[in-house]
């Protein structure tokens, strides 16, 4: 009896581990790539700020291909996480620069509307 527990405590662990196998992390692959696309779509390539988050995606989705080859999933996985992280950084950092020279040309807009307005007769 004892010898029959015995065994049962020692491979049933180790069955659960062989069938828990964590599957390629494919979608996570896409979405990673798909968020690199969309940034370098953007202009992150121009920003310093934006370049260097994509940078880091592009080392992350690298190391991941290279995990899922060598069958580390899990850690697959978590690279793509925080590549897809950092490539939606580099999305909104090259957001961010588009919306503040928008916000600056309104800015030379209205003062040149000001400008304009002032010299047909407008007052202050």
């Amino acid at each position: 009896m004892y010898k029959t527990l015995f065994s049962l405590v020692i491979l049933v662990p180790l069955l659960g581990a062989c069938g828990a196998s964590i599957p390629p992390p494919t979608q996570r692959l896409a979405d990673a790539q798909s968020a690199t696309r969309s940034a370098r779509e953007l202009g992150a390539n121009n920003e310093p700020a934006a370049q260097l988050s994509l940078k880091l995606a592009d080392e992350q989705i690298s190391q991941a291909q290279k995990a899922i080859v060598d069958g580390d999933n899990k850690r697959a996985e978590s690279l793509l996480v925080r590549a897809k992280a950092d490539a939606e950084l580099a999305v909104a950092q090259s957001r961010e620069k588009g919306a503040r020279i928008a916000g600056q040309a309104a800015v030379d807009n209205s003062a040149a509307q000001e400008t304009t307005n002032y010299n047909q007769g407008a007052e202050k």
